[in-house]
C-alpha cells in the first residue's frame, strides 16, 4: 500500500501541494530548512540536488553526509510525506537528526503512514549496511515517539531536547 520512491521529476504538482500543507512547520526528512520555495524552477533544482546527495561517487561537502531522500507514496502514487536515510552520522546528527528522518503531510497523519514508512526506511538502511540505526525525535513529538517505540526503537537517552532511539539490527516488521 505505501512505498518509498525516489523523488519524481514529473511530480511537481504533488510535491507543491504536499509541502504547502506543512505551512511554517518543520518538514523532517525533506532536506529543507525553513519554508521551501514552491516554484517549478525550485522543484527542478530540488530533484537535481537530492540526486547529488545520494551519489556516493561524489564526495559529500565538509560536515555533511550522503543521504537518500525518498517520497512516501500511497495508493495511486499520492505523495504522503518525506523520508531521508543518512548514510553516516556527523557529531550533529548523533545528537539530533540520526540516520532516518521523516514527515507525513498533515492530511495523511494518524493512518499508519509513518509506521509503514519507518519500516520501509529501516529495511533500506539495512540494505545499505547501516546498522545500528539511530533515530531522534523532539521530546514533545509524542506521535513520532510512539511510532518509533512501536517499531522497536530502543530508547538510549535525551540530549538537548531530543530523545535518541537505536534499532540494533534487522527490523522486526520486515
Amino acid at each position: 500500500m505505501y512505498r518509498l520512491t525516489t523523488p519524481d521529476a514529473d511530480g511537481y504538482r504533488e510535491w507543491a501541494a504536499c509541502l504547502a500543507e506543512f505551512g511554517d512547520g518543520p518538514i523532517d526528512g525533506s532536506g529543507f530548512e525553513g519554508r521551501p520555495d514552491l516554484s517549478a524552477a525550485a522543484f527542478q533544482a530540488y530533484i537535481a540536488d537530492r540526486a547529488r546527495w545520494a551519489d556516493t561517487s561524489i564526495p559529500a561537502p565538509e560536515g555533511f553526509v550522503h543521504c537518500d531522500f525518498r517520497w512516501i507514496t500511497g495508493p495511486g502514487g499520492q505523495l504522503l510525506g518525506f523520508l531521508a536515510i543518512r548514510h553516516t552520522l556527523t557529531p550533529f546528527l548523533l545528537e539530533q537528526g540520526g540516520h532516518i528522518g521523516y514527515s507525513v503531510r498533515p492530511t495523511s497523519r494518524n493512518r499508519g503512514v509513518a509506521g509503514a514508512a519507518l519500516a520501509l526506511g529501516l529495511a533500506e538502511a539495512q540494505a545499505l549496511g547501516i546498522t545500528p540505526v539511530l533515530l531522534t525525535v523532539r521530546e514533545d513529538n509524542l506521535a513520532s515517539r510512539r511510532v518509533i517505540e512501536r517499531a522497536g526503537g530502543s530508547y538510549e537517552d535525551t540530549r538537548n531536547g531530543f530523545r535518541r532511539y537505536w534499532f540494533p539490527g534487522p527490523h522486526r516488521g520486515q
